[in-house]
């Protein structure tokens, strides 16, 4: 399936801004579930000063704002095939070892709630069906709900709230996951919905590392593994580790943010 994409975050402040700069994560790479056919960032507002990509493969682009600026833009844009490989990318690493996707952070530490569902996770020989049951018990527990928490939100507190959105999914999975002793890990990226074309956020899901087959992808909040309406774009530990833009800025400026995202065939 071809999809085209195109994504604009845009910030102002309210009064000139100094020195501000941003990692942009918002390039997808070629691998077992999507080929890159083309793919464009564009900023006004700010310059590109480095583009590399970091220790967990991430294609990351250093965005310094222009000295006095109010606004800054960044637009992502291009086209993906993907496919549907049931959600499995496989035996794909890069610098990052596996023991790291075990580590708990700040946004993933277990709590009560959190320690109860990972029992359920009875260990690598029954990964698989356990980790969708897990997926399946979590959305029963946290129904999709929007305005109920925030970015900075951790999986305990979302939990214990019984609401969240997809990056809320995501980090208890991830969670619950790595207290079982299995490696897990953020993903965040692009889904075609079949309702609309115009979004207001990205989306979000996890991935497990299972035994034999690689890593493997659940989106707890649509109960499903990805599939070809999906575009795979950053991953970290966390929400904020695979986050598409994080940054700092000097000055007392107050900052708003719009975000216009459209994806379709």
């Amino acid at each position: 399936m071809k999809l085209n994409i195109t994504h604009t975050t845009s910030y102002s402040y309210d009064a000139p801004v100094s020195y501000g700069l941003q990692q942009v994560r918002l390039t997808p790479v070629t691998n077992a579930q999507q080929s890159v056919l083309h793919w464009d960032v564009t900023v006004e507002g700010g310059r590109a000063e480095l583009s590399f990509a970091d220790h967990y493969k991430n294609q990351t682009i250093l965005v310094q704002a222009d000295p006095g600026v109010q606004e800054v833009r960044i637009t992502a844009s291009g086209a993906v095939d993907t496919r549907d490989a049931t959600g499995i990318l496989g035996k794909v690493y890069g610098a990052a070892p596996l023991w790291l996707f075990q580590q708990h952070t700040n946004r993933t530490a277990p709590g009560r709630g959190i320690r109860k569902l990972a029992k359920a996770v009875r260990g690598p020989d029954d990964a698989l069906d356990d980790l969708h049951a897990l997926s399946a018990s979590i959305l029963d527990a946290v129904p999709y709900t929007i305005g109920e928490t925030a970015a900075g939100t951790t999986a305990e507190e979302a939990l214990g709230a019984g609401a969240g959105v997809c990056q809320d999914h995501a980090q208890i999975f991830i969670a619950a996951a790595r207290e079982a002793g299995i490696p897990a890990r953020y993903v965040s990226g692009y889904l075609m919905m079949n309702d609309r074309v115009d979004q207001d956020a990205t989306h979000a899901w996890a991935e497990a590392h299972i035994d034999g087959l690689g890593w493997v992808g659940f989106d707890v909040s649509n109960g499903i593994s990805p599939d070809e309406r999906y575009v795979r774009v950053a991953v970290g530990r966390d929400s904020r580790e695979a986050a598409p833009i994080t940054g700092m800025r000097l000055g007392n400026a107050a900052e708003s943010m719009i975000v216009a995202l459209q994806v379709q065939q």
